[in-house]
Order: structure tokens, then sequence, then C-alpha cells
């Protein structure tokens, strides 16, 4: 059998994970599936609607059987009607990024956004953040002009004075950081935990439950190794920046890796609480179709699977 697993810089553990090999020896069947080379879907408006094309390829034929993602994609998946299932998800990432303006912006907190532009990775948990402190400012999605940048090219709006606002997240953040003074609006630490989650198709998990312990088995490993060698893991993401064209830092990536937690746990009661408040906002707001009960997303036995992996780890 052929299991495909999708991977994409976003998800560090599944992009480190692709390039050690740990997994091609507890499931020699498996194919690699970069995210960014499949085709992608028209954009969609930041203002209505959510990007699908995660949750999308778990459904599509030439798309994957397994995805990491940030903590966004599960919930638009279920409010499209799709059929997953959490696989587990990391730590909190709170030291990851934040919502940021320049000094010099005027814009001193959530409610001063209102009528203003703000930049989010649209679809990640950028948007999430961006909605829980509206929320919590007593605001909505509507008050704001949403502008869905690439998690690279935001500072840069935000310095040519493109964006208001922007959710920076590491290493790009830094930066950012380096050059210009800015004014932190939202810390995530305090609003949401904001971990890396994997998650797959209900289908999938039921009739090929080998498969999916192997995967968290080697998730596991591998998360273990980039805790060890954080710089050796940061190369593999310089390596693929340069490799398109781009320039990274080798010392900033470092930081980021090392500012974040690794390895896989289950899903808590916290966590679905967080996950259903985005549900309930997000179609509140217009963003989804449909509301949803996350907790339909849970299988208790994947729990058991990790705390065996956890221990072979």
């Amino acid at each position: 059998m052929t299991v495909r697993v999708g991977f994409f810089p976003h998800n560090n553990s599944l992009f480190v994970l692709r390039h050690l090999g740990i997994l091609e020896r507890r499931l020699p069947g498996v194919e690699w599936v970069d995210l960014r080379a499949l085709p992608r879907p028209e954009p969609v408006d930041p203002r209505s609607g959510l990007p699908s094309l995660h949750s999308d390829w778990l459904f599509t034929d030439g798309g994957y059987d397994f995805i990491g993602t940030g903590f966004t994609p599960p919930v638009t998946a279920l409010g499209n009607g799709r059929d997953i299932v959490y696989a587990g998800i990391s730590g909190p990432r709170v030291a990851n990024g934040r919502l940021v303006t320049t000094e010099g912006s005027g814009v001193t907190s959530v409610s001063g956004l209102k009528g203003r532009r703000v930049g989010i990775a649209h679809g990640s948990w950028q948007t999430t953040l961006v909605l829980f402190a509206l929320d919590n400012a007593g605001l909505g999605w509507a008050d704001i002009e949403p502008v869905d940048t690439d998690v690279h090219d935001g500072g840069q709006a935000l310095l040519r004075g493109e964006l208001d606002a922007w959710v920076g997240a590491y290493p790009g953040l830094s930066a950012i950081e380096s050059t210009t003074p800015l004014h932190t609006l939202v810390e995530t630490d305090g609003l949401f935990s904001h971990p890396s989650l994997w998650f797959t198709r209900r289908e999938f998990a039921e009739h090929h439950r080998g498969a999916l312990e192997a995967i968290l088995g080697a998730l596991q490993e591998s998360d273990a190794w980039i805790t060890a060698n954080p710089r050796a893991a940061a190369g593999f993401f310089v390596d693929d920046v340069t490799a398109r064209g781009g320039t990274a830092d080798l010392d900033a990536w470092e930081a980021a890796l090392r500012g974040r937690p690794f390895g896989v746990g289950p899903v808590t009661e916290e966590f679905l609480d967080e996950q259903q408040r985005a549900a309930d906002l997000l179609a509140t707001h217009g963003l989804l179709p449909r509301r949803v009960r996350v907790r339909d997303a849970v299988l208790p036995w994947i729990a058991d699977a990790i705390e065996t992996t956890r221990a072979a780890a």
C-alpha cells in the first residue's frame, strides 16, 4: 500500500521528517507530496471565506493521506463537511509570532484597528489570532480590512505602509524587528495555544491504523532529533529557500526552531475548546458555511497510540 504524506516548510516537523529517512524505515511504501507543487485554486476573498486547499487535498486524487498544519485548517475542513480526524498536536507555540504595528502607525490597541488593513496569511493560525483578538475587543471581522499576505512578504508590506498591522511569525519577524521599532498589539501568549497539529481522513485512520501509528512514531523520533540538532534542522529550511532563489539566515532559523515545542501529543480538552471557539466565531462572521462540533473529529484510540509512540521515542 502506498501512503502519501503532505509536507511544506510551515509544518516544521513534517518538513524535517521528509529529509531524514526515518518514516521510510517504518513505512516503506510512503510517498512525499510537496504542497507547493500541487495546483493552487483561485484566491479566496479574505473578507468572506477561507482557503481550504490543505484539507481538500486529503480528499482529491493526486493529494495525500496525512497532513500537518497550523490551527485553522482543520476547522475549515469541518466547516466544509470534510470527514477528518485529529491525529495529534504539539505543545503551545505562543512565542512563534504576534500582531504588530510600526511605532509610528498611530495604532496602539486592537480597538484602533477598526477600518484598518491587517495583514495575515489567511486561513492559517493567523486568521484565528486576529479573530480572537477582535472578539476580545468587541469587534468583528467586518470591522477590519483583512489582507492576505504571504508569510514572508507581509513584513515588507507593513514597512511600506501598505498595511496598518501585521501578524508576524519567526523567523521572518526577526528581520523586521532588526530594522524597525515595532509595537505589539497582541501577544499570542494568553490568547490561544497555537500548536502545530496533524490530521487525516477518518477513513484512513480507521482502515490504516498501522500506517497512522508509523507516521506518529516517525514524527516523535524526528522531533527528538530536531530538539537535539536545531542548527542542522535549520539548514534544511535555509537550503530550501536558497534552492528557490531566496535568501535565509541560518541563525534566525535556528533561533526560531529553538523557540518551538516539538513532539506529538494527544488533543486536549483545552485545545478542543479553542478549536470550538474558533469554529463558532468563523461561522458567526461568515467565514465558514456552517457551524460544526469539533469533538466529532476525535477518535479516542489515537490518544492511546500517541502515548505508545511517546514511550518508544
